[in-house]
C-alpha cells in the first residue's frame, strides 16, 4: 500500500503551510455545495406525498426522484471542464442562480402532475453540478498532502440533503407546498451574490487553453478518471441512491410514517456526511486505497446484512448506519485518489466525470429497488446486488486501483530524484 509522501523539505504532511485565505474559500465553497444540493433533494422526502395524491406507480415515484439526479450528475462533465477554462469564482454563482429558476417553478406551479414534476426535476438537476465547480476551486488552494481533508471537507457541503430531509416536509405540513421552494429560491439568490463578491481562485490556477472537446478527450484518455469513476458510482451512488429512496424504503418496507422515514434517512445522510472528511483525512495518512477497502468492505457486511430484512431495532439500524458511515469514508477516498493522481490542470474535467459517475450510481438503485419491490413485494435482491457491485469494487480498489497508486509513487520518487540530482549537477 501507498503510504502519503513526505514534502519536499522532508517535513511531515501536517507540516506544510496553508494560506490562511484557502480555509476561508474552502467553507464558501462548501456552504455553496451545501445550498445547491439542499435545492437539488427538494423532491426527494416529498416522493411519499406525491406518491399519494397523484397515484404513482412505485416507479413513476421512483423516477421523478431520480431525473434530478441523471442530470445534476451528467451536467458535472461540461461544468467541470468549464470551471477548469473559467474558475470557481465565475461558475458558482452561475449555477446557484440558474438552480433558482427550477425551484421556483416547483414551488410554485410544478408540483400539480407528473409531467409537470420531471420537468422541474430535470433542470433542478442544475444544482448537483456544484461539486464538479468546488472540487477543482479547492484543490488549487491546497497542496497535495492536504488535498484528501481539504476536498473531504468540502464533500461534506453534500449534507445539504439532511437539510431538505429535515425541513421540507416539516415546512409544507406547518404552512403550503410553496414554502420550502420559496427558503430555498431565497437562500440560493443570497448565496449566488456573496460568491460573486467573495471567492477567489487560487493564485497561479493553471487554466487550459484548448477548446472543451479536446480537453474532455484528454480526460478521457487518463486512467484514473475510469477508475475513480468505478469507485465513485459506487461509494456515492451508494449514498445518493440512500438518501433519496431511504424514505420510500423504511415507509413501505417497515411501515414507519412519513415523517419519521425522513428523520432516519437524515440520521443516515449526516453520519454520511460527517465521515467524508474523516475518509479524507485518512487518506493523507494511510492512503487511500486502504480507506476505500475498509470502506468496501464494511458495505458489503451491511447489504448482506440487510437483504434478510432484520428487524429495524438493532440490527437493521447498525446495518444502515454503518453503510453510511462507510460511504462517506469512500467517497472522501475517492477524491484523495483524484487529487493524487490527476494533472492539476484537468481536476476539473476528471471531477466532472467521476462526479457524473457517482450521480449516475444512484440513479439506477431507486429504479431497480421500486421495479423489484413492485414484482416481487420485498427489496432483499436489491440490497443483495448492492453486497456483489460493493465486493466487486473491493477486489478492483485492491489490484487495478492499488497497481496505479503504487505506480504513481514509484513515478513520483524517480521524479523527484531526478529533480534533485539536477540540481546538484547546476550547483
Amino acid at each position: 500500500m501507498v503510504q502519503p509522501l513526505e514534502t519536499k523539505s522532508g517535513s511531515s504532511p501536517s507540516a506544510a503551510p496553508v494560506p490562511r485565505q484557502a480555509w476561508l474559500m474552502l467553507a464558501l465553497a462548501t456552504v455553496g455545495f451545501a445550498v445547491n444540493f439542499w435545492a437539488w433533494a427538494l423532491l426527494s422526502p416529498l416522493g411519499p406525498r406525491f406518491k399519494d395524491g397523484l397515484d404513482l406507480s412505485s416507479f413513476e415515484q421512483s423516477l421523478l426522484v431520480a431525473v434530478p439526479v441523471v442530470v445534476g450528475s451528467l451536467g458535472r462533465i461540461p461544468v467541470g471542464a468549464l470551471t477548469d477554462r473559467f474558475g470557481g469564482r465565475v461558475m458558482f454563482p452561475i449555477v446557484s442562480a440558474a438552480t433558482i429558476v427550477p425551484v421556483l417553478y416547483l414551488g410554485l406551479a410544478g408540483h400539480s402532475s407528473l409531467p409537470a414534476l420531471l420537468v422541474g426535476g430535470f433542470f433542478l438537476g442544475i444544482g448537483g453540478t456544484a461539486f464538479a465547480v468546488g472540487v477543482p476551486l479547492v484543490n488549487a488552494w491546497f497542496p497535495p498532502e492536504r488535498r484528501g481533508l481539504a476536498i473531504g471537507v468540502f464533500g461534506a457541503g453534500m449534507g445539504g440533503t439532511a437539510i431538505s430531509a429535515l425541513s421540507t416536509v416539516k415546512l409544507v405540513d406547518a404552512s403550503r407546498m410553496a414554502t420550502p421552494f420559496l427558503i430555498t429560491a431565497a437562500v440560493l439568490a443570497v448565496y449566488a451574490v456573496a460568491a460573486a463578491l467573495l471567492l477567489r481562485d487560487a493564485p497561479g490556477r493553471t487554466v487550459p487553453t484548448e477548446p472543451l472537446a479536446r480537453r474532455l478527450a484528454a480526460t478521457a484518455r487518463l486512467p484514473i478518471t475510469w477508475q475513480a469513476s468505478a469507485l465513485y458510482a459506487v461509494a456515492f451512488g451508494g449514498y445518493v441512491a440512500f438518501s433519496v429512496y431511504l424514505p420510500t424504503y423504511l415507509k413501505t418496507g417497515y411501515g414507519l410514517t412519513q415523517a419519521d422515514a425522513a428523520n432516519r434517512m437524515a440520521g443516515f445522510v449526516l453520519l454520511a456526511v460527517a465521515m467524508r472528511p474523516i475518509g479524507g483525512w485518512l487518506s493523507d495518512r494511510l492512503g487511500p486505497v486502504r480507506v476505500l477497502a475498509g470502506s468496501l468492505a464494511v458495505v458489503v457486511a451491511g447489504a448482506v446484512a440487510q437483504a434478510f430484512t432484520p428487524a429495524l431495532a438493532p440490527v437493521g439500524t447498525i446495518a444502515f448506519l454503518a453503510m453510511a458511515a462507510a460511504l462517506g469514508a469512500g467517497s472522501g477516498a475517492t477524491f484523495a485518489l483524484v487529487a493524487l493522481l490527476t494533472p492539476a490542470s484537468q481536476v476539473g474535467s476528471v471531477t466532472g466525470v467521476v462526479g457524473a459517475a457517482g450521480g449516475l450510481g444512484g440513479f439506477l438503485p431507486p429504479l431497480v429497488m421500486g421495479s423489484l419491490y413492485g414484482e416481487y413485494g420485498t427489496y432483499a435482491a436489491g440490497l443483495a446486488l448492492l453486497a456483489v457491485v460493493a465486493a466487486a469494487a473491493l477486489a478492483f480498489t485492491l489490484t487495478g486501483v492499488c497497481s496505479a497508486v503504487q505506480g504513481g509513487d514509484r513515478a513520483s520518487r524517480t521524479g523527484r530524484g531526478r529533480r534533485h540530482r539536477t540540481a546538484q549537477t547546476t550547483a
